[in-house]
């Protein structure tokens, strides 16, 4: 069950960052409500996985997630730049994660 909160925790990190960057600066309502809530959410996931998942393997796997989530959304719907250098290095980071769960 840790694990699937985990995970979750990070999708919601994603939520979190994409909101934060509607937000404009926190001038916009809902995506800073959006924020706000996905922020909370994915803290108080982070939190219940790590009562049972090491906090070095937890966060790194978290942070992973998130940043993995958020840049593919950047990519796929937000304009960002795709390129094999760039992709290369999001496998990276899915491999590492995959490492941690693995032997963590």
């Amino acid at each position: 069950m840790a694990w699937l909160v985990l995970v979750l925790s990070g999708l919601l990190e994603t939520a979190w960052a994409i909101a934060l960057d509607r937000s404009a600066g926190f001038t916009r309502p809902l995506p800073s409500a959006v924020f706000a809530v996905t922020l909370v959410g994915s803290m108080a996931g982070l939190a219940y996985a790590l009562r049972d998942i090491p906090v070095g393997t937890g966060y790194a796997v978290w942070v992973g997630i998130g940043a993995v989530g958020t840049a593919l959304v950047g990519m796929l719907a937000l304009g960002e730049p795709v390129n094999l250098p760039r992709v290369a290095c999001l496998l990276l980071v899915v491999a590492g994660v995959i490492g941690l769960k693995l032997f963590g």
